[in-house]
């Protein structure tokens, strides 16, 4: 069901600290806590003699002390004390998960650890580009599979209907899409020319009048979403035109963790070309975001339930092109993966 050789955001940065934190990630069960030396250590969360939760146990510096009779492991997994008996059994450690941070995440491997590369992590341009504002981003629980999420950021269409006063807008219901397949996923994207800019955007663009906006909705193996809103004064748009100095640019980055089957975490932060020091403009974008991605939450959740009980065949849209691609792609990388589980890796990252 999951692609499993590739780093996952396992939460925000400013989340995990020293306090042992459970998290359950493609149905694993995880502890995770932030080191004496800051780095954050992720181990299977179940102590190998009754599979209690270690999370259930407590800190001894950088060990975990199982709360059922004291087995205590090491960060790396490995057991070192086991108070009711002079030898530690051969078979008492548990998994450790490689992690790295950056972009203000945790992120996790959870694919064998031996091939855990900090280079297949993808790449974020402008992050660190003072000239960029940034909002501080955010998170929710989905109750459905993650790839309905990945469907709904690969469909730029159900704007019209789900975010009625945030981003749909003219022409969102009826311009043509195109479509792109790439070596990391999949990309739709369509020109909407001489377009009053949406209400979510109206205010942020940087000039009068109407705009020629482009919806770029991308995402990448194995649940990473890039979705770019562009809008440039009306006349200077179009998949050839120059860059207008006063084209406003927003980046929503979108990262799908699976939690299991039916279930996933849905985290993101947004990334604009203006207003880099302007917090009001961050904190207004992060609580329009919010409320937009509720929307998409309360109509997922239905789509999960109703996909998962449905009495009749489902059917598929043109608008689905982009959807069911990525969807192949995801089936072939976890089909080579599981057939070849010991092979070098391939890189997934954009």
């Amino acid at each position: 069901m999951f692609l499993r050789d590739c780093w996952y955001v396992a939460g925000w940065s400013r989340d995990i600290g020293a306090a042992l934190t459970p998290v359950r990630i493609l149905g694993d069960a995880i502890v995770m806590f932030r080191k004496a030396d800051g780095t954050v250590a992720a181990l299977e969360d179940a102590c190998p003699h009754r599979k209690l939760p270690l999370s259930m146990g407590r800190r001894e510096g950088d060990r975990v002390v199982c709360g059922y009779h004291g087995m205590t492991f090491d960060a790396g997994g490995g057991c070192v004390a086991t108070p009711t008996q002079e030898r530690i059994p051969s078979g008492a450690r548990v998994r450790s998960y490689p992690t790295l941070e950056r972009y203000g995440f945790v992120w996790i491997w959870t694919g064998a650890a031996e091939r855990a590369d900090p280079a297949r992590l993808i790449d974020i341009p402008h992050y660190d580009d003072p000239t960029w504002g940034r909002t501080a981003g955010g998170d929710m629980p989905i109750a459905c599979n993650y790839l309905y999420i990945t469907d709904n950021l690969l469909d730029p269409s159900h704007v019209a209907w789900v975010h009625l006063s945030s981003f749909a807008g003219a022409k969102t219901d009826s311009t043509p899409l195109r479509t792109d397949v790439t070596e990391t996923g999949v990309v739709v994207w369509r020109w909407m020319m001489d377009t009053e800019p949406p209400a979510y955007y109206k205010p942020l663009v940087k000039f009068e009048g109407n705009a020629d906006r482009k919806q770029h909705y991308e995402c990448v193996v194995p649940s990473i979403a890039i979705n770019k809103s562009i809008f440039a004064p009306a006349g200077h748009g179009g998949p050839d035109a120059p860059l207008h100095e006063k084209t406003y640019i927003n980046i929503s980055y979108n990262f799908m963790t699976p939690v299991d089957e039916s279930h996933s975490h849905y985290y993101w932060f947004q990334h604009r070309n203006t207003d880099p020091e302007n917090q009001e403009i961050s904190e207004s974008m992060n609580r329009g975001a919010y409320g937009a991605f509720t929307e998409d939450k309360d109509v997922l959740e239905a789509v999960q339930i109703g996909m998962a009980n449905k009495k009749t065949p489902h059917l598929d849209l043109a608008l689905d092109a982009g959807a069911l691609r990525f969807r192949k792609l995801v089936a072939a990388r976890i089909a080579a993966e599981t057939a070849a589980p010991t092979r070098a890796a391939e890189p997934v990252g954009a």
